[in-house]
């Protein structure tokens, strides 16, 4: 594991990078509003990836670096997050198949910037379908709006909803809530299985 600093338009933003013995693709993952790079699900969606030969980056933005609780704006989440793919993907994962992710808010801005960052799959790990008790307040267009394959992983009783399956969209339902940290194992299960199929076409 290595932890390196990027700069970003919003102030520099923390990468920790686990590397696969060979790998045939690079997973960058996300945080949510409120939480960061140890999250449960993270950390089972980090150890499935490296398993099946992708390298992994767990990126913190910036206002959490600098300390503040409260999320930025999308856009200046969005901003960052495409700065530190940008520079990953000339730099220590030169020439890999990028694939973008995260957990809830993270999960948002990996569909939101996929198409500017070329990502080639997107894994949403309980993506906030809408505010919970507020389901006309969805924010199902970003997640619409991805056109490479995507997974989202979701807990059975998350109170921020539920996608459903689509074109070029699997949605796995396991036991839990928002944290998805019920069930770790099968978070890496889902994680590891879809990696592995939808980056074969591209080995």
């Amino acid at each position: 594991m290595t932890s390196i600093e990027l700069p970003t338009p919003h102030g520099p933003a923390r990468v920790e990078t686990h590397c696969a013995p060979e790998g045939r693709a690079a997973l960058l993952l996300g945080h949510g509003a409120g939480g960061g790079i140890d999250a449960p699900d993270l950390v089972a969606a980090a150890r499935a990836a490296r398993e099946v030969g992708v390298h992994v980056a767990l990126v913190e933005q910036p206002y959490r670096v600098a300390g503040r609780r409260a999320p930025a704006p999308a856009r200046q989440l969005d901003a960052a997050w495409l700065a530190v793919a940008e520079a990953l993907g000339s730099g220590l994962f030169d020439g890999l198949p990028l694939v973008f992710g995260g957990r809830s808010s993270g999960a948002r801005v990996a569909c939101r910037t996929a198409a500017a960052g070329q990502a080639v799959a997107v894994l949403c790990l309980a993506f906030p379908v809408h505010p919970p008790g507020r389901p006309e307040k969805h924010r199902l267009a970003e997640l619409d709006g991805v056109e490479a394959p995507v997974l989202v992983v979701q807990g059975d009783r998350d109170p921020f909803g539920r996608p459903e399956a689509a074109h070029h969209r699997e949605v796995v339902v396991l036991p839990g809530d928002h944290s998805l940290k019920v069930d770790p194992e099968g978070v890496a299960r889902a994680v590891g299985e879809w990696l592995d199929r939808v980056l074969r076409p591209l080995d």
